[in-house]
């Protein structure tokens, strides 16, 4: 595990994007296809902004990179939300991403990827067929989750069952309901899904390399909790990053404070 702190959002941004950019580059430039898999919300939009202009700068080949998103919301147990929803994540990356890539670059609509509410047992083996993730970029939630894979107590699910649950569609907790309003639905509740369909711990835990990004003062206690506990539990699914062998976390020490 390596932790990095960086000063601020914009520092933290760069080195996201250089992490990415780096890792991706190593592949591309060799003919080898890269599996990119993806984080939304407002601690990614600058670093999308900085990747595509590192992908651009360099006039890189991305005709072999593949993304594959951590989640996508759902109006109900198996209906995605549609792609102009105010805080569908297809429109989120095409706005925050895609859209700024040069079309010289080779980037293919076909080639991103999300998971389908109505078909999550189909993304599993896909990322499985295209030779799994490369690099995971995650957040980590308020209370502790990744992408949607929200905390169960440990007399509801057993700590390996947890890692080893696969995407699926969930109902989002209160907790993560309030989470979204205030901070990417601008207080607005009426508008966020009470549905996702979420990547699950399999997967995420099977990525070559896994990088989380903090940045708000409310990730501090998650954090603090996970550093104190030292051991994966299903309450801070967030706390299973401890089982990866290349785990990066950046956070903001303006924002959040981890001692040593």
């Amino acid at each position: 595990m390596l932790v990095e702190t960086v000063p601020n959002y914009a520092a933290m941004s760069s080195v996201g994007a250089s992490i990415i950019y780096a890792d991706a580059m190593r592949k591309l430039t060799r003919g080898e296809r890269y599996n990119l898999g993806l984080a939304t919300g407002n601690t990614m939009i600058t670093l999308y902004a900085e990747l595509a202009a590192k992908f651009n700068a360099a006039k890189a080949d991305l005709s072999l990179l593949s993304t594959w998103n951590l989640d996508e919301y759902a109006s109900d147990g198996h209906t995605p939300v549609p792609h102009e929803h105010p805080l569908s994540y297809w429109r989120y990356m095409h706005e925050m991403l895609f859209s700024k890539l040069d079309p010289e670059r080779g980037f293919r609509e076909d080639n991103a990827h999300f998971p389908d509410p109505a078909a999550t047992d189909a993304y599993d083996p896909a990322i499985a067929a295209a030779g799994g993730l490369d690099l995971q970029l995650l957040g980590i939630g308020f209370n502790g989750h990744i992408a949607f894979n929200e905390p169960m107590r440990e007399d509801e699910i057993s700590v390996d069952a947890f890692g080893r649950l696969p995407t699926r569609v969930l109902p989002l907790s209160p907790e993560t309901i309030a989470q979204n309003t205030a901070v990417t639905a601008g207080g607005d509740a009426s508008i966020v899904p009470r549905f996702a369909a979420t990547m699950g711990m399999a997967p995420i835990l099977a990525a070559r390399k896994c990088l989380l990004l903090a940045c708000f003062a409310e990730q501090e206690k998650p954090l603090r909790d996970i550093f104190a506990r030292g051991a994966p539990t299903p309450f801070l699914p967030a706390s299973y990053l401890w089982r990866h062998p290349d785990y990066h976390l950046v956070y903001t020490a303006d924002k959040i404070s981890l001692g040593d």
